[in-house]
């Protein structure tokens, strides 16, 4: 049974044929200029609003976010300790936190990094960090032209399936918030051949960030800190981890489908 579930997912399903001859397009792209690393940044207001993290914003980012939360009645938790949730690892890293991770696991400055993401919560000023940082950095809008990805703009869905097919082809994936689609790109990537996908451990990261910036650690330290904890942790064949008792708390199937991939 979880073969098939394989074959279904991995095989079986297809995006319709527009959606598929416009992320060929985008992969092809980045492949001609040579290795690409796609960085899915969960950094968008949505996102925020939704799980109350904070981390960064102004006074006033965090009361249009807080607004936003209590409109939709459908969003159950409404007070929420932003900096308590951040240390627990239940945050999307922020994009200055991301810039020095990429930094820490020594990657080249000049390397190709996709954003896959919507638009990202504060725009170029919680951006600068990233592109100070790496020279090149692209997503589908900087890619295409407006008259491609007209069809697709006013259906998230589309535009983030586009993200989809780019993040499966690409050299590395490095989720900054373990959602459904990162989960499921992480199991395809696996069933593909176990492409390297780097599994950020959000609440070892915030502590060695804050540690970083506090003076605590220095770079060479922080740097090694962050390779160390992280070099068991790309997408390599492991057992998924099942509770019985707490369901909830296992690994998903789709982010690592064991029963169905070569070993």
């Amino acid at each position: 049974m979880q073969k098939l579930r394989c074959k279904v997912n991995f095989e079986a399903l297809k995006f319709t044929p527009r959606i598929q001859e416009l992320g060929h397009k985008l992969v092809h792209f980045l492949q001609s200029k040579g290795p690409f690393l796609v960085l899915h940044l969960r950094y968008e207001m949505d996102m925020l609003a939704f799980s109350g993290c904070t981390h960064g914003c102004t006074d006033a980012e965090t009361e249009e976010l807080t607004k936003m939360r209590y409109a939709y009645p459908w969003w159950k938790e409404k007070v929420i300790d932003s900096e308590q949730k951040r240390l627990d690892g239940f945050c999307p890293l922020t994009p200055e936190e991301t810039t020095l991770v990429l930094k820490a696991l020594g990657f080249d400055k000049e390397i190709q990094i996709y954003i896959a993401a919507g638009e990202i919560y504060g725009g170029d000023r919680r951006m600068a960090p990233l592109y100070d940082a790496f020279s090149n950095v692209v997503r589908k809008e900087t890619i295409l032209n407006a008259e491609d990805l007209r069809p697709f703009q006013n259906h998230s869905s589309q535009m983030a399936a586009l993200d989809y097919l780019v993040a499966l082809d690409s050299d590395v994936f490095v989720p900054t918030y373990d959602g459904n689609m990162a989960k499921v790109v992480e199991g395809h990537r696996r069933f593909l051949g176990y492409k390297k996908t780097i599994l950020l451990d959000r609440r070892r990261i915030v502590q060695l960030v804050d540690d970083f910036q506090r003076g605590s650690l220095n770079w060479d330290e922080f740097s090694l800190s962050i390779r160390e904890h992280h070099n068991q942790q790309m997408g390599a064949p492991r057992k998924r981890t099942e509770i019985p008792e707490r369901p909830k708390e296992e690994d998903y199937f789709y982010a690592n489908p064991e029963e169905c991939l070569s070993k």
